[in-house]
């Protein structure tokens, strides 16, 4: 599985790793909020580092499907239910500065913008009534929205809201360009390299890598989830994947970028092919990771959606993406506890990654050097849990310990099939007294342990990406045990 963007993106030029070397500024991770911050760092005169566990863009920034809107679903009246009308107004606000400057950066350094109306469409008549709150309170927080009674979807629609000029790109054509520029200005961006620990009781921090340590005056960290478990940040955001599929399609395609109210969610939206034509990108069926019966039979669904709308649509594409939400339905961007005033982090942008990334970045940088801090991020920063952020917390974390009861009993109620899984299949269980996870992908069989090393939940098979995971805090392993994403910093134990 491979997503469009990294499909076909161009080689990126990156660094080697130099152990023990001092740098002003560590960032962890190559994504949208990594390379961002790294920059403007490198701008301000930092001497910056970016340490990247697999390549640039490899996990959420270069899996999603890059729409840059304000109007992001029915997310605005998520926002002011849990967290009140003064935080959406700052969230209004730093999505609006996150938007404007990376179009700004997309346009000085000639990068393809697609400008397309924002749609947030009802699919069911259920979905009419959500629709129209959303129509209001984005009226209401002063985003120049209007209501439509139809749509160029080839399906029925319940009424739409819709916010015109808001934009598409590649993201990987984004973070090339990063890439490049903060090189330019003396930084280093390095693939390959874990952090796994980061020890800031003392000036400079020791940033504990997979490949030697590092140490800086200041380490943000930007990996989707901290990796580092301070704050408890695992158990404050709730992790959810979701699906895209991108198609050939004849005959016309719609023209907006749209995304479904109701459930199941569906995304639609166009890319251009690299041959003069377009591409139908459709996404949807999110879940929290771990928790689905079978992704596998949620792709299916996901295809068998398209094509019955878009006749003889052929899939070109599939991938999948993580994303993070907190209680607040806002991100947590600031200092991280524990960290002597040296950590910082950014997390939780439940699936609006390209302007709320930016915004992080933007708070983030002021943060660190000094500068005025937007009156938008004060807002945000000074946030109070609401009562229905709070139950929302609590339910979240029930949910967490219901799926370890639920995991552990399965597991040590079962031993290990003694034949082995069949090719794409996984299986969970006690081996030699022992919980042992055992899948066969690609013609080899690999047990490992089926404890997440992060905090020890029993592992889930993922029969679409063939890799094991974790359903309490959504750390992701390869059949091998290779970690893949996640809070956890360790592999599976091979048995």
């Amino acid at each position: 599985m491979s997503s469009l963007w990294l499909d076909r993106a161009a080689a990126i030029e990156t660094d080697p790793f130099e152990p023990e070397r001092r740098y002003d500024v560590v960032v962890v991770g190559a994504g949208l909020t990594g390379l961002t911050s790294a920059l403007l760092l490198a701008r301000a005169g930092r001497r910056v580092a970016v340490l990247e566990a697999r390549s640039v863009g490899a996990v959420t920034t270069g899996n999603t499907t890059a729409k840059v809107s304000l109007l992001q679903g029915s997310h605005l009246q998520s926002i002011r239910r849990h967290s009140g009308r003064t935080i959406l107004d700052a969230y209004v606000r730093a999505n609006r500065a996150g938007f404007d400057w990376l179009l700004g950066y997309a346009d000085e350094h000639r990068i393809a913008v697609q400008r397309r109306s924002a749609v947030s469409v009802a699919l069911t008549s259920a979905g009419t009534s959500t629709v129209q709150r959303e129509f209001e309170v984005a009226r209401d927080i002063g985003l120049p929205v209007e209501l439509a009674s139809a749509s160029d979807l080839p399906l029925r629609t319940y009424g739409s809201v819709v916010l015109p000029d808001q934009a598409q790109f590649d993201p990987l054509d984004v973070l090339a360009a990063m890439t490049a520029e903060l090189r330019s200005l003396g930084g280093v961006v390095v693939e390959g390299v874990r952090v796994t620990s980061v020890v800031s009781r003392h000036e400079p921090a020791r940033v504990i890598t997979s490949s030697g340590e590092a140490s800086a005056s200041t380490v943000v960290v930007a990996t989707g989830t901290p990796v580092l478990d301070r704050g408890l940040y695992w158990a404050k955001v709730s992790p959810h994947r979701s699906y895209a599929t991108a198609f050939r399609v004849p005959g016309a395609l719609p023209t907006g970028m749209y995304l479904s109210v109701d459930d199941p969610t569906r995304s639609v939206r166009t890319a251009p092919d690299g041959d003069g034509g377009e591409l139908l990108l459709v996404g949807g069926n999110g879940h929290t990771v771990g928790r689905a019966d079978s992704p596998a039979a949620l792709l299916d669904e996901l295809t068998r959606w398209t094509t019955s709308h878009w006749p003889g649509a052929e899939r070109t594409h599939v991938w999948s993406a993580q994303d993070y939400a907190t209680p607040h339905r806002v991100p947590y961007t600031g200092w991280m506890p524990r960290g002597s005033g040296r950590v910082y982090l950014a997390t939780g942008y439940d699936k609006w990654g390209m302007t709320n990334a930016v915004q992080s970045a933007l708070q983030l940088t002021a943060a660190i050097t000094g500068d005025d801090a937007p009156d938008w991020g004060r807002t945000l920063g000074r946030r109070i849990t609401t009562p229905l952020a709070l139950a929302s917390g609590i339910g979240t974390n029930a949910a967490v310990g219901w799926w370890y009861a639920k995991g552990w009993a399965r597991m040590l109620a079962s031993r290990l099939p003694a034949d082995r899984p069949a090719e794409g299949a996984g299986s969970v269980g006690m081996a030699e007294g022992r919980p042992t996870a055992e899948s066969t992908v690609d013609g080899a069989t690999c047990r490992v342990s089926a404890l997440c090393t992060h905090l020890g939940a029993a592992l889930s098979w993922n029969d679409l990406e063939r890799s094991w995971d974790c359903p309490a805090h959504g750390s992701r392993f390869a059949a091998d045990g290779t970690l893949l994403e996640g809070p956890a910093t360790r592999d599976l134990a091979r048995r």
